[in-house]
C-alpha cells in the first residue's frame, strides 16, 4: 500500500487521536515542546497504534535532524546533550539508506515539477485530443436496389479541444477538427447505417465548436456559444459513463444516444439545481445563428428549444425532455439524421416544419458490472406553409406530393441497451443495443408501410488508459421502414487514442 504523506505538527492537540490518557503522552509531547519532530497523517490523526515503515520512521527523523541542526546552527538551543548528539549520529548512520532515498525523491520531484513549470501549455488552458481510425465496410444493396456500392476503407477523424478556465469554475472550450470518413449515406442510400463519427470530408482543419460555461450562482451555470452548440453540451445525456462517447461508446450514430439530442447550433442554456441530484436545463439554439441572411440568424431561422428535468441516483438516473424545433423549407431533419429520410423531412424538402418532441431516457447499474440504459421519443410535426412538395418513397426515391399549411405527421423512434463494464478486464466494455429507428406513424400526407430494426453489438478493448479498440457489427432490417429494402450489415474496428 502507498505510504501517506506526513506533516509536522506543532501542537499534540493536533493530533485528534492522541489523549492525555494516553500512556505515551507525555513523551510525545515532550518531542513536540523540546524538538518539533513530530509528524501526523493529513487527516490529523497519528495512528500510534500502527506498525510504521522504515521509511516513515526516517521522515520523522529527518525532521528531528533538520530542526535540532537549524537550532545548533542559529546558537539557540544549549540543552542538547552529548549524549543526544551522539544518540542522533547513531540513528543517522542506521537509516543512512532511508534518508538518502527519502532525498532524492524529493530531489527528482522538484526536477519534474520544474521541468513542467517550464514546458506546461498554458496556465490557463489545456489540450484534450480525440483521434479516431477506423476501418468499415458495408454490406447488402443500396436502398431501392442497385448492388451493394460500399468499399472497405480506412478513415480518420481528430479533434483538438483547447479548454480554457480563467476563475477555476468556467470554461471555455475551442474545437480544432478535421477528418475524412464522408457520408455513408450517400452509398446505402439510408441515414440508418451512419456512423457517429463521420461526415468530415479532405482532412480540412475546421473550428466546428465553441462554447463558454460559467456558475452564475451556487445552483445556476449558463452556457452560451456561437457554433457547434449541441444539446450534449448543455444537459445530461442520462446514459451511462462513455457509452456516449465518439471514440470509446457505441459507434452507430442512431445508436449512441437519443436522438432527440441530435439538435445544435448557436445560442444558450440555463442548468438550475433545484435540489441535490435535480436538475432544470432550459436552453435555446439557432440552427444558422452567424448568418445575417434573410431566415437566419437568432430569432428569423432555424431554431431549438429545450427544457429537460432529470434525475441523477447513485445507481442510475432518468428524465424526461421536450423539445420545440422550427426549420424554413429545406433545413428540417426532425430525428439528427439517424432514422429515415421521410422521418427527418415528413413534409418533404422545401415545407417549413415545425416539430414538438417529448422524450424519456434514462439509465440504471444493476451491478459494477451489468446496466441498461433506454429511450422513447414521440414527435409531432406540423407543415407550416401549403405546397408541392418532393417527399422520399422509402425506395430511394421521391414522389411529389400536395402538402397543406397544418398537415401533421407522427414519429416514434426508441431503443434499449445493455452493457458489461469491465468484463474481461478493467477498462472494457461490451454491450448490445436494439431499438427502432425513427418512423412515420401516422401522417396527413404519407405514411411509412413497415418497421426497421436496429441490432448492435460491440466491445471496446480498453489497450491502456489512452488507447481503445473497439470491433463492431450491427444490422438494419426493413432499411427506410421498407421491407422491400435489402437489409445492411455495417461492421467496423475503431481505435480511439484520448489524451
Amino acid at each position: 500500500m502507498a505510504e501517506e504523506p506526513l506533516a509536522q505538527v506543532g501542537s499534540v492537540s493536533q493530533l485528534s487521536d492522541v489523549k492525555p490518557t494516553d500512556w505515551a503522552f507525555e513523551a510525545l509531547q515532550s518531542l513536540v515542546e523540546r524538538y518539533g519532530c513530530i509528524a501526523g497523517y493529513p487527516d490529523g490523526s497519528y495512528r500510534g497504534n500502527r506498525a510504521m515503515t522504515r521509511y516513515e520512521f526516517a521522515v520523522g527523523l529527518n525532521a528531528c535532524i533538520n530542526r535540532i541542526n537549524a537550532r545548533i546552527a542559529a546558537g539557540t538551543d544549549a540543552t542538547i546533550t552529548k549524549e543526544e548528539l551522539a544518540t542522533l549520529q547513531k540513528l543517522q548512520e542506521e537509516f543512512v539508506l532511508e534518508l538518502t532515498t527519502l532525498r532524492g525523491r524529493v530531489d527528482a520531484l522538484e526536477a519534474r515539477t520544474t521541468e513542467l513549470e517550464a514546458n506546461q501549455f498554458s496556465t490557463t488552458t489545456k489540450l484534450n485530443a480525440e483521434i479516431i481510425v477506423a476501418v468499415t465496410d458495408t454490406f447488402g444493396d443500396r436502398v431501392g436496389g442497385g448492388g451493394d456500392r460500399t468499399n472497405t476503407i480506412v478513415a480518420d477523424r481528430a479533434r483538438l479541444n483547447l479548454e480554457t478556465s480563467f476563475t477555476g469554475r468556467d470554461l471555455l472550450r475551442t474545437r480544432l477538427e478535421f477528418g475524412n470518413f464522408g457520408n455513408i449515406a450517400d452509398q446505402t442510400g439510408t441515414n440508418m447505417t451512419a456512423l457517429n463519427f463521420e461526415g468530415n470530408d479532405d482532412n480540412d482543419v475546421t473550428i466546428p465548436h465553441l462554447l463558454y460555461s460559467t456558475p452564475l450562482t451556487s445552483n445556476v451555470a449558463l452556457t452560451f456559444g456561437t457554433v457547434g452548440v449541441g444539446y450534449p453540451d448543455i444537459t445530461d445525456l442520462l446514459t451511462p459513463p462513455t457509452i456516449a462517447s465518439d471514440s470509446l461508446g457505441i459507434p452507430s450514430r442512431f445508436g449512441q444516444y437519443n436522438p432527440i439530442y441530435r439538435r445544435g447550433g448557436g445560442g444558450a442554456a440555463v442548468n438550475w439545481k433545484i435540489r441535490e441530484n435535480l436538475m432544470l436545463t432550459v436552453g435555446y439554439l439557432a440552427g444558422d445563428s452567424n448568418n445575417p441572411q434573410e431566415k437566419n440568424g437568432l430569432f428569423n431561422g432555424s431554431y431549438n428549444a429545450l427544457a429537460q428535468l432529470a434525475y441523477r441516483g447513485e445507481s442510475g438516473a432518468i428524465g424526461i425532455a421536450y423539445s420545440r424545433s422550427y426549420a424554413p423549407s429545406g433545413k428540417a431533419d426532425l430525428t439528427g439524421s439517424t432514422g429515415s429520410f421521410l422521418a427527418s423531412q415528413p413534409f418533404g424538402d422545401n415545407i417549413a416544419t415545425s416539430s414538438d418532441s417529448l422524450g424519456i431516457q434514462g439509465f440504471y447499474r444493476f451491478s459494477p458490472q451489468f446496466q441498461v440504459h433506454g429511450w422513447g421519443v414521440y414527435a409531432r410535426a406540423h407543415a407550416e406553409i401549403s405546397g408541392m412538395s418532393s417527399l422520399a418513397n422509402g425506395r430511394g426515391g421521391k414522389e411529389l406530393l400536395n402538402v397543406d399549411n397544418g398537415d401533421r405527421s407522427d414519429i416514434f423512434y426508441g431503443a434499449i441497451g445493455v452493457s458489461f463494464p469491465d468484463v474481461g478486464g478493467k477498462g472494457n466494455l461490451p454491450g448490445i443495443l436494439v431499438g427502432l429507428p425513427a418512423r412515420v406513424t401516422n401522417s396527413d400526407v404519407r405514411d411509412e408501410r413497415d418497421t426497421s430494426y436496429h441490432i448492435e453489438s460491440f466491445y471496446r478493448f480498453q489497450v491502456n488508459d489512452n488507447i481503445s479498440i473497439t470491433p463492431a457489427f450491427w444490422v438494419v432490417i426493413n432499411p427506410e421502414n421498407d421491407s422491400r429494402n435489402d437489409t445492411q450489415w455495417v461492421g467496423l474496428i475503431r481505435t480511439g487514442f484520448n489524451f
